[in-house]
């Protein structure tokens, strides 16, 4: 895949989460993808997104940071949300809070195969 072809499908996939569209994260994410070296596959990793926005609701992700070196995306991710109960295991339990991911994607077959991720949960332990 070329740069802007990765950078497009990314896109299409942030706006997939956001919308909460299940059924077309297909198109974006590996049957066979991993998360921080852990083979969830595509299921596997549709649970572990529906449990983020179960724990956060109001969660929306917005791209701050964006570096494409073909096969491979990184993305700074901002969040700005109101968790309900605990968080990274932190009793956030409603109230705001802000924090960032650092994410690395890399691309095969013109979809995400490995995601490699890091929270920000001292941030969010400073909140509260």
């Amino acid at each position: 895949m070329t740069r802007e072809e990765i950078i497009g499908t990314y896109d299409g996939y942030i706006a997939c989460l956001n919308r909460q569209d299940w059924p077309q994260l297909s198109r974006y994410v590996d049957a066979a993808v991993t998360h921080n070296a852990r083979p969830l596959g595509l299921d596997g990793y549709r649970d572990m997104l529906i449990g983020d926005f179960r724990a956060i609701p109001d969660l929306r992700f917005v791209v701050a940071r964006l570096a494409c070196d073909p096969p491979l995306l990184a993305a700074g991710l901002a969040f700005d949300c109101r968790p309900v109960g605990r968080l990274f295991d932190v009793p956030v339990n409603g109230r705001r809070v802000r924090f960032t991911e650092n994410v690395f994607y890399a691309f095969e077959a013109g979809r995400i195969r490995n995601v490699w991720s890091v929270i920000d949960t001292a941030a969010i332990r400073a909140q509260i």
